[in-house]
């Protein structure tokens, strides 16, 4: 069903999902055959799709969802190779720009996209705005670990290379609220990743927050083990591992560059000999046990924390389940109010200035 644009009648905005059609490396193909793989499991659920209407109209009806989307026509498209001051100037005629566009006018509740992960928070930035008392936003991805929920909450994943003390504890208490979400953890353990666990260890604005995030965890409502090591991201120390986007994002991309190592020797290990190939045979049930275990489309979708609206930021690369995926994600956050929610708990968490700690001293060389 094209829209002409006008308000949806009746319908309550902050459950309705809008999707950004065009941004991911695999077209726009993909991201339909995602949602319709998400409707069959989530039928009723009110989206607005945004995109090239030429484009989209006969892939809607390919998969039957030409009368329950919503599609909003949007004649351009940003690539993965624009620039995010170029993206927030020339922008507006975009798919993405419609999405951020329909979660800022109220139609919509959360907004998804493939696309250019600096402009899609450039662009979010402008239009949601950031949340009282937010200084950058941050991206929070889920990482398989050995804890009961099966991830880790991981922030800063890539959203802004720098992240001083007082960032540094605003990502503790929105990584904690997002765990509570995603996880139903009533007082979630933050570890803020350091070169070592001991206290001397590391840069003097993460011995500041520290000292930070352990006086802020009696009011924040969540236990602080300390400082965590690279080690600990896969383990169960705790479940919100906090850290600058720089060091997070490097920590992201070797994780799945490993996965994807192991994965790869595993399968020609089992091809190698008749013997192996046998044995893989034997053993295909716990293979595809681990597989599903450990498959990143499950879990495909990064949320920008910080700003007034929720944004779920899904891989370019995504295929059909991990576009569902991102997508389930974002129907869950949306149900839950959950950028209502993360507001509110940071304006109660925050410490007043009295409360601070001193600033970082220079250390002696």
């Amino acid at each position: 069903m094209l829209d002409s644009g006008t308000a949806l009648q009746g319908v309550d905005g902050s459950r309705v999902l809008s999707i950004d059609a065009m941004g991911g490396d695999n077209g726009p193909a993909t991201v339909v055959a995602g949602l319709s793989l998400f409707l069959k499991k989530n039928p009723g659920t009110q989206v607005m799709l945004h995109g090239r209407a030429k484009e989209l109209t006969p892939l809607l009806a390919k998969h039957g969802l030409t009368d329950i989307v919503i599609l909003r026509d949007a004649s351009d498209v940003v690539t993965m190779h624009d620039k995010p001051s170029h993206v927030v100037r020339h922008g507006k005629a975009t798919s993405m720009w419609s999405a951020i566009e329909a979660v800022r006018t109220g139609e919509a509740g959360v907004v998804v996209s493939c696309g250019n992960t600096g402009g899609l928070m450039a662009m979010s930035m402008l239009r949601l705005r950031k949340i009282d008392g937010v200084n950058r936003p941050a991206i929070a991805c889920l990482w398989p670990s050995r804890n009961k929920q099966g991830f880790n909450v991981m922030l800063d994943a890539g959203a802004d290379i720098r992240a001083d003390q007082d960032d540094l504890l605003i990502y503790a208490l929105m990584g904690t609220s997002y765990a509570r979400n995603a996880f139903d953890l009533k007082r979630p353990r933050v570890g803020l990743l350091n070169v070592g666990t001991e206290e001397h260890k590391g840069r003097a604005e993460l011995k500041v927050a520290h000292e930070l995030i352990g006086a802020s965890a009696a009011k924040g409502d969540f236990e602080y083990v300390g400082f965590v090591e690279g080690g600990d991201l896969p383990g169960d120390a705790c479940d919100v591992i906090v850290t600058d986007g720089f060091t997070g994002n490097v920590a992201l991309k070797t994780g799945e560059g490993i996965a994807n190592l192991i994965s790869d020797f595993m399968r020609e290990s089992l091809k190698r000999t008749p013997l192996s190939m046998l044995g893989a045979l034997l053993a295909r049930g716990a293979l595809r046990s681990l597989k599903k275990r450990i498959d990143p489309r499950r879990v495909n979708g990064g949320v920008f924390l910080g700003l007034t609206k929720t944004v779920i930021k899904s891989h370019g690369s995504a295929d059909a389940t991990g576009v569902a995926a991102a997508i389930s994600l974002a129907h869950r956050l949306a149900d839950q109010h959950f950028s209502d929610r993360l507001a509110s708990r940071l304006a109660a968490s925050l410490p007043h200035e009295s409360d601070r700690a001193a600033p970082p001293t220079q250390e002696q060389p």
